[in-house]
């Protein structure tokens, strides 16, 4: 079993408050725009990271990480991406990939919206766990927590935190 805190689009910033919070999981994700090397070496003192970069990332962080990031936790097919859009209107980047070979979890951020949803027609979660970050149109910031037991994905947790 795995808790997992899932982050998007910090461009920069990253609180004590929301450490704190990931400091409850096992590992963290982060959907894109990092902003800065010192969000990374803040979240990785703390837990395991994985992450993709964001289309705000300079050339440091597209270093680091990869713009999609496909592996599974626990029994669950994980894809993780900044650009995905969503359910019924994907970006045509991820399009073909999804209705090809669909993953059981699709995470992505961008949109500085949170959204959560279930897509019927390609039988997996879709998680944008909207803004944590300060800069942005989102008017509260927001990251998801949840865990990964075997097969099942349970115990969503939406924490909000005024920008």
């Amino acid at each position: 079993m795995r808790r997992i805190g899932l982050i998007s689009d910090t461009h920069g910033f990253i609180d004590d408050l929301t450490l704190i919070k990931l400091d409850e999981c096992d590992e963290v994700w982060h959907a894109g725009d990092i902003g800065s090397i010192e969000v990374i070496e803040k979240i990785k003192k703390i837990k395991p990271l994985k992450a993709v970069f964001g289309n705000i990332d300079n050339n440091k962080i597209r270093n680091c990480f990869p713009k999609n990031n496909r592996f599974n936790c626990e029994e669950v097919d994980v894809w993780i991406t900044h650009i995905g859009g969503y359910p019924n209107r994907y970006d045509k980047n991820v399009k073909i990939e999804i209705k090809k070979n669909p993953p059981r979890l699709f995470v992505c951020g961008h949109s500085h919206i949170l959204k959560v949803m279930y897509d019927k027609k390609h039988n997996l979660l879709y998680l944008n766990p909207g803004a944590i970050g300060k800069y942005g149109i989102h008017k509260v910031r927001t990251l998801l927590r949840f865990t990964i037991d075997k097969k099942a994905i349970q115990d969503l947790e939406v924490i909000e935190f005024k920008k």
